[in-house]
């Protein structure tokens, strides 16, 4: 953590730096003409925004492979996002750090590595990692205490079972576990891998509304494949049976707002977070244009405790929301696959 700590605080006086140097004058906020006002509004939605490549820092970025499937000419098109002539000759050109046709009426489908998609991967690698070690670690150390990387994760993996599996599934949570802790781990190390900074693997995986749907809809589809016959029987055979015509839709509506909720409550969440600190960050820059070396120091006192502070919530919030989705994930099937048994008493 304070590795952590000291790195982010060496990159906001580090653009702090850079901020002052670029300030050739201090000029009275009055005068200044407003387009020359730094704008951080490019630069927060670029950093938030996928990308065919990793960006360090301006100017020096990390290639990643594109794989572009065009759909107009049928071709199929393998480049790195480096590779300018390569990706000319395709018929491509990279534009706000994306990788497009350069005839623009041409229809593509983009099955690139992306730097949402690599964090993704990363992420799956080290939770098999993890996993795998602790397996390895209770078959070497059968009936001995946890140790290393086994001692870490074990409070964790107990957690999940405990208070989420088991208090939404009862004698279900088992069955269930793999899934649920599957959701948690994976959202959890997506969460951290997007906060370290300066690392080729730092992406805005769970700030991206795509990825974030995707999970949603494969947690929705688990709860109705899974749900039982009192389940669909509340839907489509509502009491009183009368207000059938209201209620089914209602309900249907319910089911969609379920997936709903679970993508758009973690996504903003995550996303929001991310434009906070850059918004942040981003004030050195505007006071900076605003009134030049004073205006700089002035952004640096204010952004750096703010952001150290608002980063420090961020490492909790990532903990928090994979907690939550996991969570509503098990209360969702809970209450898909729950045994009506008071209906079974009276009869």
């Amino acid at each position: 953590m304070k590795k952590y700590l000291l790195s982010l605080l060496v990159t906001v006086l580090a653009l702090g730096a850079f901020a002052i140097n670029s300030t050739e004058e201090i000029t009275n906020p009055i005068t200044k003409k407003e387009s020359e006002v730094y704008n951080p509004t490019p630069m927060i939605l670029h950093h938030i925004a996928d990308a065919n490549e990793f960006e360090i820092v301006h100017g020096v970025a990390v290639p990643l492979p594109c794989i572009i499937y065009n759909i107009t000419t049928g071709k199929t098109s393998f480049f790195m996002s480096s590779n300018a002539e390569a990706m000319q000759a395709a018929g491509y050109q990279m534009e706000h750090s994306r990788v497009k046709p350069i005839n623009a009426e041409e229809k593509y489908i983009d099955l690139s590595i992306t730097k949402n998609v690599f964090g993704i991967l990363l992420a799956a690698a080290i939770m098999c990692f993890v996993f795998f070690s602790m397996k390895n670690s209770y078959e070497k150390r059968k009936n001995q205490a946890p140790k290393g990387l086994q001692s870490l994760m074990e409070p964790l993996v107990i957690f999940v079972r405990e208070d989420i599996a088991k208090q939404a599934l009862g004698k279900k949570a088992d069955y269930y576990l793999p899934f649920i802790m599957s959701l948690f781990f994976f959202i959890l190390i997506c969460n951290l891998l997007g906060l370290v900074p300066f690392f080729p693997g730092s992406a805005n995986v769970t700030g991206n509304i795509a990825f974030t749907m995707a999970l949603a809809i494969i947690t929705g589809i688990i709860v109705n494949i899974k749900a039982n016959k009192y389940y669909w029987k509340h839907i489509f055979v509502p009491d009183p049976i009368w207000l059938a015509p209201l209620l089914i839709p209602v309900e249907l509506l319910g089911v969609l707002t379920k997936v709903i909720t679970l993508f758009i409550r973690l996504f903003a969440n995550i996303a929001a977070g991310h434009i906070v600190v850059l918004s942040l960050i981003s004030l050195i820059f505007v006071f900076g244009s605003l009134w030049g070396t004073i205006g700089s120091g002035l952004g640096i006192a204010v952004s750096v405790p703010f952001t150290l502070f608002i980063d420090l919530i961020e490492v909790l919030i990532a903990f928090i929301q994979a907690f939550i989705f996991a969570m509503l994930a098990a209360v969702y099937i809970g209450m898909a696959t729950e045994e009506h048994h008071h209906t079974q008493e009276a009869h």
